[in-house]
């Protein structure tokens, strides 16, 4: 397969024309060589030198991460940018990313990825971005205490934030991943048992609290790291390509 090829399946299946308009990121191919022969796909959340040195060591001539390099705006190729992009090109290590469709995607998503761990039945869309929603919501099979759900998602030993501002046996539930705390104000007018997304908000502590709604804030990393695994997991499956997700958690 050559990268043109594996940047075509990526841009139709996870729909990354629809998200064009309202996404800054550079979605696709932002480094390398579209006639590459692409052998080893290594998935990773961020790009950054050390994921793609760890990639290098694993053999992968593609790099497909959810937060990329190029973000709508120029950015000059010098300090730590240069040395990213340097070693791309000197490796002939291919980069492509996919931001705010890899969120939002009812299969391979991160959103779909955390609904599914939480066994989440009845998914609907969720978590208005301009003119796409990018969460999803959904119901637990049976109530369940929020320090459950939270062990159930991370563990336990991850840390979260949590704001129990709500009932104390949940059943609905709805999910922004990443950074989307006041996506709680959506949640709180559809009348949402729990929010879950990434980061915490001093903004919205109060108004959980007073709103009475349960909040989750798992870590923006945390909760991101399901769409580049389901990505990984399909290209091997659908197209027999060697994956490999290299996990490199930022406490954040």
């Amino acid at each position: 397969m050559k990268l043109h090829e594996l940047n075509k399946l990526i841009f139709d299946k996870l729909n990354l024309q629809q998200f064009a308009p309202s996404d800054s990121s550079l979605n696709g191919v932002q480094v390398g060589d579209l006639n590459q022969d692409v052998s080893k796909v290594a998935l990773l959340v961020d790009a950054s030198l050390e994921g793609f040195k760890q990639a290098k060591k694993q053999g992968a001539d593609v790099i497909f991460v959810h937060h990329g390099l190029f973000w709508g705006r120029p950015l000059a190729i010098t300090g730590s940018h240069y040395k990213r992009v340097e070693f791309l090109i000197k490796n002939n290590i291919s980069l492509i990313a996919c931001h705010l469709p890899l969120d939002a995607h009812p299969i391979l998503g991160n959103n779909a990825g955390i609904a599914d761990k939480l066994g989440l039945v009845d998914l609907e869309p969720f978590g208005k971005y301009k003119s796409n929603n990018i969460g999803i919501k959904g119901r637990l099979p049976e109530k369940n205490s929020i320090d459950e759900i939270k062990k159930l998602l991370l563990g336990d030993n991850e840390p979260a934030f949590i704001v129990p501002g709500g009932k104390n046996s949940v059943s609905s539930v709805a999910i922004v991943s990443g950074g989307s705390p006041f996506s709680v104000l959506e949640a709180i007018d559809q009348g949402i048992d729990l929010f879950i997304t990434g980061d915490r908000s001093h903004e919205v502590y109060h108004t959980c609290l007073e709103e009475g709604i349960n909040m989750i804030s798992a870590g923006h990393y945390a909760t991101e790291v399901f769409g580049v695994q389901l990505v990984g997991n399909w290209l091997k499956t659908e197209f027999n390509l060697e994956t490999i997700f290299i996990d490199i958690p930022t406490g954040a």
